[in-house]
């Protein structure tokens, strides 16, 4: 099998056979074409069949009412005890629902509600428990007038987090864990984001391996978009997150944030979800998750020049910030 990488450029300047990136703001006229047999190659972009052209280019649909234009941000929300950056800082249910009304006002469009830890080393926590700590802050958001995400694994849990107001289901298990979630969210009718980890959040972490970090993460998000698709979720309602620590090394994640453009070809909206993750803390000398915002904004902006749509963060006035200022330094003006 041979993968197309488009080379992304975001300036305003652009030639003539310049082809859009997924109807977002970044522009391509050549890919890298990779194999797992052969060495990479670049081709100019008209060499590319007109069928893969169109799965890059093709702008990507509202996804719970928000165009994908320009990058979206959703802020983390952990109602739980135990969560790697902020774990007890909103588990009681009012303190949630003052920092998602926070981020709103600091421009979130998505806040992610979770109620089960995911750091490495984590346990699974009981469907009982989970929905007890989210459905509470999930009311509490609902007319927010923000899109409310529902991060998790369990079909129970998501079925009384849709209830309680939420419009979109992010599962890190990649849609693996429950069988029966997919059919939830295609009877619902909500977007869903699917991410790639390798193994489970207790032992993900125990020296992963791939053969090819990029192309492995790649495959198994096309598989898992297939079987979505098949289980009744259109394409268009389904987001790929490539799941930075999740079962990878430092190397792994910068392969993956090096190739970020590559997963375009998945024909989805594609979401990065690195903010204040460990390997930020090493590469940045930052031991505290608190201390690692400068870093998470730099991944982020990183993904943001290779067309990435969302971005999953903690610190989202700074990421907000952070975006009107790149988009702005980037086409010479200020959005009105």
């Amino acid at each position: 099998m041979r993968y197309v990488r488009p080379l992304v450029q975001v300036g305003t300047v652009r030639p003539d056979d310049a082809h859009s990136l997924a109807g977002g703001w970044a522009w391509f006229n050549q890919v890298e074409v990779l194999s797992r047999q052969e060495p990479p190659a670049i081709l100019p972009a008209r060499d590319v069949p007109a069928s893969r052209l169109a799965t890059l280019t093709d702008p990507r649909p509202n996804i719970g009412g928000l165009s994908l234009d320009r990058p979206r941000v959703m802020g983390i929300l952990n109602a739980t005890p135990d969560s790697f950056s902020d774990g007890g800082k909103h588990a009681a249910a009012a303190d949630a629902i003052a920092a998602g009304l926070r981020m709103r006002e600091d421009g979130a469009d998505i806040l992610d509600v979770g109620g089960e830890s995911t750091r490495p080393g984590a346990v699974t926590v009981p469907a009982g428990e989970e929905t007890r700590r989210v459905v509470p802050v999930i009311a509490g958001l609902r007319d927010s007038g923000v899109l409310i995400s529902a991060d998790t694994r369990k079909a129970d849990v998501a079925r009384a987090a849709l209830d309680a107001g939420a419009g979109l289901i992010n599962d890190v298990s990649g849609f693996s864990y429950d069988p029966a979630l997919q059919g939830v969210a295609a009877e619902a009718g909500v977007p869903v984001c699917v991410m790639h980890a390798l193994g489970d959040p207790a032992t993900m972490q125990d020296d992963p391996r791939y053969d090819d970090v990029l192309l492995d993460v790649y495959d198994y998000l096309d598989a898992r978009i297939g079987a979505l698709v098949a289980a009744g979720i259109p394409r268009g309602r389904i987001i790929a997150d490539p799941g930075i620590g999740f079962g990878k090394t430092i190397q792994h994640n910068l392969a993956l944030l090096s190739g970020l453009s590559l997963f375009h070809g998945l024909g989805v909206a594609i979401l990065l979800g690195a903010s204040r993750k460990g390997f930020i803390g090493k590469l940045g000398r930052a031991p505290l998750a608190e201390s690692r915002a400068g870093g998470s904004i730099g991944v982020a902006l990183a993904g943001v020049t290779q067309g990435v749509q969302m971005l999953r963060v903690h610190d989202v006035r700074d990421t907000v910030q952070a975006i009107t200022l790149w988009r702005a330094a980037i086409s010479g003006r200020a959005d009105d």
